[in-house]
């Protein structure tokens, strides 16, 4: 038989062109014969050249039961992805993923069948394919603590990308070391003459939020100036959330000019360029820097801000290395923090007369 119809050559079919047994071809393909069973060179290569003339391709399922693996990691996203408004920020970190995910020749499963449930999807449902991968990767602005709970202690493969609380122990993560990033900006600030400065944004709530809130008020205490905190609120998803924001940064903009705050670091890149705009429209001079890309559509601007670059296809990349290592159970760091890059930009600006 030829074409579709033609068998498929197995493991067995091998062992009896060579005159082997099935254990001494399994043996050659997993790359085990000079472990603990000795083959001589010739047997090795007779089977060799059997499966080259064969075309033989190890059964998947198979290969899994013996070395205990696929090399299929998971996938698993909190929130949309693609297509959606934010594509273009998850993107990097998807790119990071499946770059390494080829180099280290592994296949990628987007698990999708998630219920939704209480605005979330969750990971643990009745149908869940989480045991299709050997491991899987957690992306999302917000990660159920319960979840990670329960996958640390029925010893799931996972790692997070961005850095997690302890959930019951710590969770294995690829983040951005934002205090550290938004203590340098704030330094700046202060080299440039602020004294007064302000931090625009929830500042806690995920850890992404809360780590740079943290990083703002350590510099902010270490520098000795006057540090505030204006919070907004997080689009509420109803036809009035485009207008919702506006009403935060008015009130934002009119506290710091009362308090004689001159510079201003935005939580959300679309926050500082409104900003930026509501303030300029106002005649005022007001420093104002952005921890991070876009999350949301922020207003057309052709001004190059002070922002900080978060190394999303970098924590895409390193998260699979992470995840192969949990995986395999090698040694090394299970949680690793990786340095943003300051964008100079032209609106930190030195402080006015």
């Amino acid at each position: 038989m030829t074409g579709a119809a033609r068998r498929r050559v197995t493991q067995q079919d091998i062992a009896r062109m060579t005159g082997v047994s099935q254990a001494t071809v399994s043996l050659v393909l997993n790359g085990r014969a000079e472990d603990s069973v000795k083959l001589s060179a010739e047997t090795r290569e007779r089977v060799l050249r059997a499966i080259a003339e064969t075309g033989y391709v190890a059964d998947p399922i198979a290969r899994r039961l013996a070395a205990r693996h696929n090399r299929i990691l998971g996938v698993f996203t909190y929130e949309p992805v693609f297509p959606s408004a934010n594509s273009d920020f998850y993107n990097p970190f998807l790119v990071g993923i499946e770059q390494q995910a080829e180099q280290l020749g592994c296949d990628l499963l987007l698990l999708t069948s998630a219920p939704v449930v209480d605005g979330q999807r969750r990971i643990f449902h009745q149908d869940n394919r989480l045991r299709l991968a050997d491991g899987s990767i957690l992306l999302g602005r917000s990660l159920d603590r319960s979840d990670l709970a329960r996958l640390l202690a029925e010893e799931v493969p996972f790692v997070s990308i961005g850095r997690r609380d302890d959930a019951g122990g710590p969770v294995p993560s690829v983040g951005a070391d934002y205090p550290a990033a938004v203590a340098a900006l704030v330094r700046r600030a202060v080299e440039l003459g602020h004294d007064h400065l302000a931090y625009l944004g929830q500042g806690a709530g995920p850890e992404s939020w809360a780590d740079r809130m943290r990083g703002f008020r350590t510099a902010v205490e270490g520098a000795g100036v006057t540090g505030v905190h204006y919070p907004t609120r997080e689009p509420s998803g109803t036809p009035d959330e485009a207008t919702e924001p506006g009403r935060d940064l008015v009130a934002a903009l009119d506290a710091a000019l009362a308090a004689g705050v001159t510079a201003v670091l935005a939580e959300e890149h679309a926050d500082g360029v409104a900003l930026h705009e509501l303030a300029r429209s106002r005649g005022v001079r007001l420093s104002i820097a952005t921890l991070g890309e876009p999350t949301r559509a922020a207003p057309a601007t052709e001004t190059e801000f002070t922002s900080l670059r978060i190394p999303r296809q970098a924590m895409g990349a390193q998260a699979v290395e992470v995840l192969m290592a949990v995986i395999e159970g090698t040694p090394g760091p299970r949680q690793r923090l990786l340095p943003c890059e300051l964008v100079p930009g032209t609106t930190l600006i030195e402080r006015g007369n």
